[in-house]
């Protein structure tokens, strides 16, 4: 009974675990697709030349919010680094946990069946 909670625990563990992990990717997409386009933002009246299109590029209110937004689009790209590397370690781990449970298991001469 302890064995089959146990179980029950790990294929849990395991499928949270993919469901993050495909949420951290789309976070690191869409966080690393908003740096990069304030980053441009923020490089285009330095890159081009051009300090007027329709509003004032080189505003330092308007490059303020932009900083703010790229610290917040980095803040998120680092979040779901951390959780893509957290998911990593994490599937590694239950591997070797099954593994292990699987050495326990020929050592003593159980099967799943006898459980």
């Amino acid at each position: 009974m302890r064995i089959e909670a146990h179980e029950e625990f790990v294929q849990h563990i395991e499928n949270g675990s993919s469901k993050i992990r495909a949420l951290s990717l789309m976070t690191i997409a869409v966080a690393a697709l908003l740096a990069v386009s304030y980053v441009y933002q923020l490089a285009l009246p330095l890159i081009t030349g051009t300090m007027i299109v329709q509003i004032n590029l080189a505003d330092p209110s308007l490059m303020a919010t932009e900083i703010v937004l790229v610290v917040l689009a980095l803040a998120w790209l680092y979040v779901g680094l951390r959780d893509y590397l957290f998911t990593q370690r994490l599937t590694k781990q239950i591997k070797e946990a099954r593994r292990l449970e699987g050495e326990i298991m020929k050592k003593y001469g159980l099967n799943e069946e006898s459980n």
